[in-house]
């Protein structure tokens, strides 16, 4: 009993002399700690990131708390519409990108995403004067924009497309970067 004693006091030493715990080494990475004071980083800012890694569904998060924040002005109606875009909930985002264009009139981007969004529901001829509008606000600078033009201009040229062929239409958001969203017929 006694040996038994002795030999638990003597682990107990050596692990607290041990460098893993709370203080950790220093070649592991730990998460910061929290501070309940400090600021907390935009909503649209998180959901930016999140849109650019392909998680859609916490961008869509992200941007709602942002609205909270912020109200629903053109950014954050465009912002949420793109996700909505992403994660195949066409009629959300196409609401969205709607309210977003009211929002906001002379926003190249949100006229794009809504581009996009009726490509992706079959409105190709709604979608070419879309993408027409984005493109005159842009002053022809985005190649995303013009190149989603060339796409929509060329399927209503040539309707019978073949179906096996595949389409590609760029979300453009606010900053630097764009989305790639992928149609296969």
């Amino acid at each position: 009993m006694r040996t038994g004693l002795i030999a638990c006091l003597i682990l107990s030493t050596l692990a607290a002399c041990s460098p893993g715990g709370r203080s950790g080494s220093a070649d592991r990475t730990y998460a910061p700690a929290i501070n309940p004071r400090g600021e907390a980083v935009d909503g649209l800012v998180v959901g930016h990131r999140l849109m650019a890694a392909g998680e859609y569904e916490l961008a869509l998060e992200a941007f709602t708390r942002a609205a909270g924040r912020h109200g629903l002005t053109g950014e954050i109606l465009t912002s949420l519409g793109s996700a909505n875009l992403a994660l195949g909930r066409l009629n959300q985002a196409e609401d969205l990108l709607r309210r977003a264009v009211e929002a906001e009139a002379d926003w190249a981007e949100a006229w794009n995403n809504l581009g996009v969004v009726l490509m992706e529901r079959g409105k190709t001829a709604e979608a070419a004067e879309v993408f027409r509008r984005a493109y005159a606000l842009d002053n022809g600078e985005s190649d995303a924009i013009r190149d989603n033009l060339r796409l929509a201009l060329a399927k209503i040229e040539n309707p019978g497309y073949d179906p096996d062929q595949q389409q590609d239409y760029a979300l453009v958001r606010l900053g630097s970067g764009s989305y790639l969203i992928r149609r296969t017929f």
